[in-house]
């Protein structure tokens, strides 16, 4: 994987992981959690504080940066994307959906549906790859179905 694609996987996992986070707390609330989680925990998760330290040679700060970009990006479209997550779960309300599940379905949707950059097929398999990583054991087969039922909607 090229260096650009790693760095983009770096910002999809920041972006996830606030994300995950919005379901649990109320808005100036989740707004600190996110500034917290950014300022502390990201810089490990992306591979170091210093970018001299960093092994991933990616400067953290410009990783947060296009990670909080994308985050409110994502937060301003948040009620049309579970609307449309909502006509693709049939038989399934959005808070009966794993919290880790649908973070990455939010994400997905939103970069399938309104980041003109990410393809649709790369999109998805992001999305797969996430579930993978910090889903359960059927998050990854849940996630490919639901958003293969969203493309198929959308062709029909």
């Amino acid at each position: 994987m090229d260096k650009e694609k790693k760095k983009l996987r770096k910002i999809r996992e920041q972006v996830f992981v606030a994300l995950y986070q919005y379901d649990f707390y109320d808005g100036g609330e989740y707004d600190e959690q996110v500034r917290l989680y950014m300022d502390n925990s990201a810089a490990e998760m992306i591979g170091g504080i210093d970018k001299d330290e960093n092994e991933s040679g990616f400067d953290p700060e410009e990783i947060k940066a296009c990670a909080n970009k994308k985050l409110g990006l994502i937060r301003g479209k948040i009620g049309e994307i579970d609307k449309i997550l909502e006509k693709s779960i049939s038989g399934w309300k959005l808070n009966r959906i794993g919290k880790v599940d649908i973070a990455i379905l939010r994400l997905a949707v939103y970069e399938m549906k309104y980041d003109e950059l990410i393809p649709e097929k790369v999109a998805i398999n992001e999305a797969v790859e996430l579930a993978k990583a910090f889903g359960g054991d059927a998050s990854s087969s849940f996630v490919n179905g639901v958003l293969a039922r969203l493309v198929t909607n959308d062709a029909e």
